[in-house]
C-alpha cells in the first residue's frame, strides 16, 4: 500500500531539510512543501497559535516506521505531527513510480 505522510514544521528551513533528507535516502518518492498556514491548538493547558509549514510525502506503508524515525531525528517539536493516510486508489503509473523511487 502507498501512503501520504503528513508532517507539520515550524518553518520552511526545517521542512526543507526533512523533505530533502527523506528523498535523498529514498524513504519517500516525493514531497510537497505547502504554503505557511496558521495552526491553533491546545498545548499544556493553553490555547496557542503558530505559523507552520506542512509537508505531504509519498511513500510505501512498509517504510513508514523508517520515515517516522528519520523525521524524529530532524524535527524540533517535542510532539511533532507525523501521520500516515492510505492511498486507496490512484493513477497506476504514479503509484508505480512511488514504488520505483523508494527503497
Amino acid at each position: 500500500m502507498k501512503l501520504f505522510v503528513y508532517v507539520t514544521c515550524p518553518d520552511r528551513e526545517e521542512a526543507g531539510k526533512i523533505a530533502a533528507t527523506l528523498v535523498e535516502k529514498r524513504l519517500v518518492a516525493c514531497t510537497n512543501i505547502m504554503a505557511p498556514h496558521e495552526a491553533v491548538y491546545q498545548w499544556k493547558g493553553k490555547v496557542e497559535s503558530a505559523t507552520e509549514i506542512a509537508i505531504v510525502m509519498k511513500t510505501r506503508s512498509d517504510l513508514f516506521e523508517d520515515v517516522r524515525e528519520e523525521i524524529l531525528k530532524l524535527h524540533s517539536y517535542e510532539t511533532p505531527c507525523i501521520v500516515a493516510l492510505p492511498i486507496e486508489k490512484g493513477h497506476a503509473p504514479f503509484l508505480n513510480w512511488i514504488e520505483e523511487e523508494t527503497v
